[in-house]
């Protein structure tokens, strides 16, 4: 099995870049399920259900939110499909749901996010959580999608589920990492996935106001950037028999956007 995830989906350029290379790497890469983290992917804060409809539509089988998913008001009614998750570790009766699992080609899939704690919201513990799905996570292939600020913590989060999950793919700081490997029991690790979006901004955020941020220590409005594209991912090969990681492969593409029209 053959899995693609790919990295935090950021605004119109990123949505854009997924359109391009999700379908086109199904294809060619032989993609069985692809995840999406869409916390970004309307205007760089939250998704909504018509940009989710979007990205559904390109390919994307399963989306991952993160902190960013209760910026918008037009997010909650997303946390009822299915086939998107936002963090499992925050509180009981929060609405969402953390988990899910698939059927791909006869077999259980289980996607999985939990959330790292430093330098973010102080929510419960993301490895007691995921400790907790692993009891009786009801298929034979977990991916789980860490969204976290550290690297240590995403680290931690990769030996402490080593040899019990398939993937943890780290997601949130947009930057993708050189790191990606599978560990002695079978996991396949990446510290991050990296970001799909505009190349030119500052982690996605247009330059200017991004800039202005780190000038003046004002926190202005971040818009999100526009030109060209990138396009991070990751291919996860799995023994469906095992339920382990065969390889992880890194994924780095540029799309490149028209010129926006000019006003006459």
């Amino acid at each position: 099995m053959r899995i693609l995830f790919v990295g935090d989906i950021y605004g119109r350029p990123g949505r854009e870049a997924a359109g391009h290379f999700v379908p086109l790497i199904r294809e060619t890469a032989k993609i069985d399920f692809v995840v999406g983290n869409g916390e970004n992917a309307a205007g760089g804060r939250g998704p909504t259900e018509s940009v989710a409809k979007e990205l559904f539509a390109v390919g994307i089988d399963a989306l991952t939110l993160g902190n960013h998913t209760w910026d918008r008001k037009e997010t909650l009614p997303l946390l009822n499909d299915p086939r998107v998750f936002r963090p499992a570790n925050y509180p009981p009766g929060v609405p969402g749901r953390g988990a899910g699992v698939f059927s791909v080609n006869g077999v259980r899939v289980a996607v999985l996010q939990v959330m790292g704690r430093h330098h973010m919201d102080m929510i419960d513990c993301p490895f007691q959580s995921a400790d907790a799905f692993l009891k009786n996570p009801g298929a034979e292939v977990v991916v789980v999608d860490m969204h976290a600020e550290m690297s240590s913590e995403k680290q931690a989060m990769g030996w402490h589920l080593n040899g019990r999950v398939a993937a943890v793919l780290g997601t949130h700081t947009h930057v993708q990492t050189a790191d990606n490997r599978v560990l002695p029991g079978g996991t396949a690790y990446i510290g991050d996935v990296g970001m799909t979006g505009p190349r030119d901004g500052i982690i996605g955020g247009d330059r200017g106001p991004a800039l202005e941020r780190f000038l003046t220590g004002i926190r202005v409005r971040l818009t999100v950037a526009e030109g060209d594209a990138q396009f991070c991912a990751v291919i996860v090969d799995i023994d469906e028999l095992t339920g382990r990681a065969r390889s992880i492969e890194r994924v780095f593409n540029v799309f490149e956007r028209p010129e926006p029209k000019k006003k006459e």
